[in-house]
């Protein structure tokens, strides 16, 4: 497999990890994430000679696909953060750093 090859196929499992994740679909998210690293691992076994203009641009889709599941991760959290709130009427304490005392 090349280079090339490996990083399109990070890119599907990227793909069927996002689609997993907005279908909540628990059993394909673990999947896609387990492909996504096994594929992760077989490229970064790769030669570490310079990426190529067309490697270049499918390793940048690949980070633009892993940006866009982290957010839609966060905003998921976010909205079960603030649901659970509702539902206990208590919000989160803030973070407030404690003063060591000498």
């Amino acid at each position: 497999m090349t280079r090339v090859d490996a990083l399109k196929a990070v890119i599907t499992s990227l793909e069927d990890e996002l689609a997993a994740l907005k279908r909540f679909d628990i059993g394909a998210l673990a999947a896609a994430t387990a492909e996504k690293e096994g594929r992760i691992g077989a490229l970064s076994a790769r030669s570490a000679d310079p990426l190529s203009p067309e490697e270049r641009m499918l390793a940048e889709q690949a980070k633009a696909l892993n940006e866009t599941a982290r957010v839609y991760v966060n905003l998921m959290s976010a909205n079960v953060r603030g649901r659970l709130e509702q539902l206990t009427g208590q919000k989160p304490v803030a973070y407030s750093p404690v003063r060591a005392v000498a």
